[in-house]
C-alpha cells in the first residue's frame, strides 16, 4: 500500500472556492473521499475483539478512562512535560491519519482530502470541527486553516478535573491537527488554540499556518520535543515508539521501528505480541550453539524465521542449508543427510556429500521433522549424539560443525505418545523450543504484511497498483487464513495479478479460489448505529464495484454533455450544472474531459 503525496493540482483561489468560508466539515460534494466513504473504512470485529479504521487498529474506550489518565500524567510529570507528552502522541495520530487518506485516495481533489483529517478526527469522537477559513496551495507551500472546534472531548476532561482556567487544554487535538497538515503539506505547520472553553472562551478555535509565519514559534516547539522526565517515563514503559521530532517535519509512509525487522532473506514482518515473542526468542538464541524447535502451523513463517536466525547468529557466513524430511523418500533420507561413497548403491558413480557436510560452519534446518520413519530418526539421533556422521557406502567418520533447527506443525509431545517419535530425539531436538502464531492470532500483523507482498509482486509483475479498497482492507482483515501468512502471499500477488492498472485491489480480485468470506464484522449503518457487513465483504461485491464503475460512467457522460453544450465553455458549463467555474474545471480534468 505505497504512500503518495497529493499533488498540487489547485491554486489558492481554486481552494478557495471548492471549500469557501463557513464551509462545515460534514457537507460531501460527491468528490472522495466523501463522509460515507470514510465510515466505511470503520469496522468492528466482535469476534477477535479488534475495531479497525482501514488498517489501523483502533481502541473505544471512555472519555472518563482518558481523563483520568490524563490526570495521572499532569500529577506525576506536572502539566508542562503532560502536554509536552500528548502534543507529540495526537501528532503521531495527525501524521498516521494524513498517511491513511493520502494513501487511501492517492488522486482526490486536495481539499476534500485534507478536509478527511477534521472528518476523521470527528468520526473518532474527539471534537466536532467546523471550517471557517482554510486555504492552501501545497505547490507554493501556503497554509492557512482557522477551525472552530465543538464539544471537545479533551476540554470536557480538563474541566471535570480542574475546573476552568487560563490556559488552553486541547493539547492532544492541536498535537494531531499540526501532525495532520505537516504530513500533508510537506513542511512544518503549527496550529494554536486561540481560543478555549478551558479558558473561559464560548466555543474553542484554532488556528493553523506554516511554523515560520508564527511569532514566536518556539513557544509551540517546545512542546513537541521530549523532556528529560518524559523519556524517563518512555523508557519505564518501553516497549513504546513515540513520535518525538526536535521540529514537526512530514512523516514520509512508516510504520513503527519495531515493526520491520528486515534480518534473513526477506525479513520478518509484525508488531502483534506472538510475533514479537518469537523473534525476541530468536535473538536471544542465535549468540548460542542450541539447537533450537520451530513449532506452528503450515505456511506460519517458520523457514524464514530459520533463515532469520541463522542470519543473526556467529554462522551467517557459513550455510544455511535446508531439507524438507517430508518430501524425501524414506530410502533416500540417509543418503541425502549423510551423503553416500561411490558405489554405495547402482549409480552411485561419484562420492556425494550430504546435508550435514554441505552445511559446515552453518545452519542445517530440518523442515517437517516429525515425518521421519523411526529407522530415520534413529541415525539422526546418533548424528547429533555422537557429532559424527559416516556416508551410506562408507567407513570413514566425519565430524559434523552444523547448528540443527527443525520444524514441525504437530504436536512432537503428542506424536511420542502415540509411539510415532522417538523420545530421546524428541528431547535432543526440544532443547530451545519456539513456538509461532497462526496468522489468525496474529492480526495487527495484516496490514503490514498486505503492504510489504503488495511491494513485491507489484514490482515482480511489472504492475502499477495505487492499493486496498476499504472493503478489501476490511475482508482480509476479518478472513480465517487457513493457509496462514502463505495464503495471505498468494492472495496478494492474485490480487496484483487481476486488477488493472492504477486501480485499487477490491474483494473480487483476491477471493476467486473458493474462500470462504463468513466472517462476523460490524460497521457503522447510515444511522450511525452497528450493522452487519458481511455483504460488503461477499465474492457478490464485484457486481458492486461494477455498478460503482457505471455510475462514474454515467457522472461523466453528465459533464461531458454540458462541456458540448457549451461549446466547451467552462464557466457556461458550470452555469448550467450549478457549479463555479473551479469546480467544474476540476471535475472536468479529474474525468479526462479536458
Amino acid at each position: 500500500m505505497p504512500s503518495t503525496r497529493i499533488p498540487a493540482r489547485l491554486s489558492l483561489a481554486e481552494m478557495q472556492a471548492r471549500i469557501g468560508a463557513g464551509s462545515s466539515a460534514d457537507v460531501d460534494d460527491g468528490l472522495s473521499p466523501t463522509l460515507r466513504e470514510l465510515t466505511q473504512t470503520l469496522s468492528f470485529s466482535p469476534g477477535d475483539g479488534r475495531i479497525w479504521l482501514n488498517d489501523q487498529r483502533m481502541v473505544l474506550w471512555r472519555s472518563s478512562t482518558y481523563g483520568a489518565m490524563r490526570r495521572e500524567l499532569i500529577a506525576s510529570l506536572g502539566q508542562d512535560q503532560a502536554r509536552s507528552l500528548l502534543t507529540r502522541v495526537g501528532y503521531g495520530a495527525g501524521a498516521r491519519d494524513a498517511e491513511l487518506v493520502m494513501r487511501m485516495w492517492p488522486g482526490g481533489d486536495p481539499a476534500n482530502v485534507f478536509n478527511a483529517g477534521p472528518r476523521m478526527h470527528k468520526l473518532e469522537g474527539i471534537v466536532r470541527p467546523e471550517t471557517v477559513r482554510f486555504e492552501f496551495d501545497i505547490g507554493k507551500g501556503d497554509f492557512f486553516a482557522d477551525f472552530l472546534w465543538h464539544d471537545s472531548s479533551e476540554d470536557d476532561e480538563h474541566i471535570a478535573a480542574f475546573g476552568m482556567g487560563t490556559e488552553s487544554a486541547c493539547w492532544m487535538q492541536v498535537g494531531y491537527a499540526s501532525g495532520y497538515a505537516t504530513a500533508f503539506m510537506g513542511k512544518p505547520i503549527i496550529y494554536r488554540e486561540v481560543a478555549c472553553r478551558s479558558a473561559g472562551a464560548e466555543v474553542c478555535r484554532v488556528v493553523g499556518q506554516p511554523a515560520d509565519q508564527w511569532d514566536h514559534p518556539e513557544q509551540d516547539l517546545r512542546y513537541f520535543t521530549p523532556q528529560a522526565s518524559t523519556e524517563r517515563v518512555r523508557r519505564a514503559l518501553a516497549p513504546v515508539t513515540p513520535v518525538t521530532p526536535v521540529t514537526p517535519v512530514a512523516p514520509a509512509a512508516r510504520r513503527p521501528a519495531s515493526a520491520l525487522s528486515a534480518q534473513g532473506s526477506e525479513g520478518l514482518i509484525g508488531i502483534s505480541p506472538g510475533f514479537s515473542a518469537a523473534r525476541h526468542l530468536i535473538e536471544r538464541v542465535a549468540p548460542t550453539q542450541a539447537s533450537v524447535l520451530f513449532t506452528g502451523p503450515s505456511g506460519s513463517g517458520k523457514e524464514l524465521f530459520a533463515q532469520t536466525l541463522h542470519a543473526i547468529s556467529p554462522r551467517a557466513n557459513a550455510p544455511f542449508i535446508a531439507i524438507n524430511c517430508a518430501a524425501i523418500p524414506d530410502t533416500l533420507i540417509e543418503s541425502e543427510l549423510f551423503g553416500a561413497d561411490r558405489g554405495a548403491y547402482t549409480g552411485a558413480l561419484d562420492a556425494r556429500a550430504g546435508r550435514f557436510e554441505r552445511a559446515k560452519g552453518g545452519t542445517l534446518f530440518l523442515d517437517e521433522i516429525a515425518s521421519l520413519s523411526l529407522i530415520a530418526q534413529g541415525k539422526l539421533l546418533r548424528a547429533l549424539q555422537e557429532r559424527v556422521i559416516e556416508r551410506v557406502g562408507g567407513q570413514k567418520l566425519i565430524a559434523v560443525d552444523a547448528r540443527i533447527v527443525a520444524a514441525t506443525n504437530v504436536d512432537l509431545r503428542a506424536e511420542v505418545a502415540a509411539g510415532r517419535f522417538r523420545e530421546d530425539l524428541f528431547f535432543r531436538l526440544n532443547v530451545f523450543p519456539i513456538a509461532l502464531p497462526a496468522l489468525k492470532d496474529r492480526r495487527d500483523d495484516i496490514p503490514l504484511l498486505m503492504e510489504s507482498f503488495l511491494r513485491k509482486y507489484s514490482l515482480a509483475h511489472g504492475r502499477e497498483v495505487s492499493g486496498f479498497t476499504p472493503r478489501a482492507v476490511q475482508a482480509l482483515l476479518q478472513y480465517h487464513f487457513p493457509g496462514n501468512v502463505r495464503e495471505l502471499q498468494n492472495l496478494v500477488e492474485r490480487g496484483v495479478i487481476m486488477v488493472e492498472p492504477d486501480e485499487a485491489i477490491d474483494v473480487h480480485h483476491l477471493f476467486r479460489g473458493g474462500e470462504s468470506l463468513d466472517v462476523d464484522a460490524l460497521g457503522l449503518g447510515s444511522g450511525g448505529r452497528l450493522v452487519q457487513t458481511n455483504a460488503l465483504l461477499a465474492p457478490a461485491a464485484s457486481s458492486a464495484a461494477k455498478g460503482e464503475r457505471a455510475a462514474a460512467r454515467k457522472s461523466a457522460m453528465v459533464y461531458q454533455t454540458a462541456l458540448v453544450d457549451a461549446r466547451y465553455n467552462v464557466a457556461e458549463a458550470a452555469r448550467q450544472m450549478g457549479l463555479t467555474r473551479a469546480q467544474m474545471a476540476y471535475r472536468a480534468r479529474r474525468l479526462g474531459l479536458l
